[in-house]
């Protein structure tokens, strides 16, 4: 790709990060986009088929390894399982109450029927993420300690409640009061490892 193209590039997901901070997601449309990036709406037509096509390769490209990162920041595989997953969910959170547009595109991706087509064009496959997550559920499983569910029921069953607090967090935002506070993250967590230890 050109350098120039490249810059557009930077542009265009630049821009749609910030009017989905701003605005949020709903307000996102190829037309805003392509005023605010300072392009014709044919130029981002040209790399992508439509706005859920662009939506889950911007997740990809500029949300999946920086939230991959900040998840296991300091997380070693090998500690205990409630200490693992407090440190998680800690870091999950500090991550995406600091990261509106990322929290607002991982939800997206959760509803896309796009995002395992997006998965198998780029070649990701399980594991390729969180491996050290993978790791340590495994370990957890084989050790007796966690109920023996396969990697996706275990996700479902960890993940949802925290993403549901995080939007709470938001929605308290505008509030007098926060009630989401680490506090209340790290009693939550507990509830839900109670339901999945032997």
């Amino acid at each position: 790709m050109r350098p120039k193209n490249l810059e557009k590039e930077a542009a265009i997901r630049t821009m749609a990060l910030q009017i989905i901070a701003e605005e949020g997601l709903e307000n996102l449309s190829m037309q805003k986009l392509a005023k605010a990036a300072n392009v014709s709406p044919r130029t981002i037509y040209i790399k992508y088929e439509n706005k859920e096509d662009f939506l889950v390769k911007l997740f990809i490209e500029e949300v999946l390894g920086s939230y991959e990162k900040a998840i296991v920041e300091n997380f070693n595989p090998d500690i205990g399982f409630t200490e693992g997953v407090k440190k998680i969910w800690l870091n999950a959170f500090q991550y995406l109450k600091n990261n509106k547009p990322a929290f607002a595109l991982i939800q997206y991706g959760k509803s896309s029927p796009l995002l395992n087509r997006a998965y198998q064009q780029k070649g990701i496959k399980e594991g390729d993420y969180f491996s050290s997550i993978h790791y340590f559920l495994k370990r957890n499983i084989d050790a007796g300690i966690i109920k023996d569910f396969p990697h996706d029921v275990l996700r479902a069953l960890l993940y949802p409640p925290l993403l549901e607090l995080v939007n709470e967090y938001f929605d308290y935002e505008e509030r007098p009061q926060q009630i989401i506070t680490e506090e209340m993250i790290l009693q939550c967590c507990e509830a839900v490892i109670k339901g999945i230890l032997r």
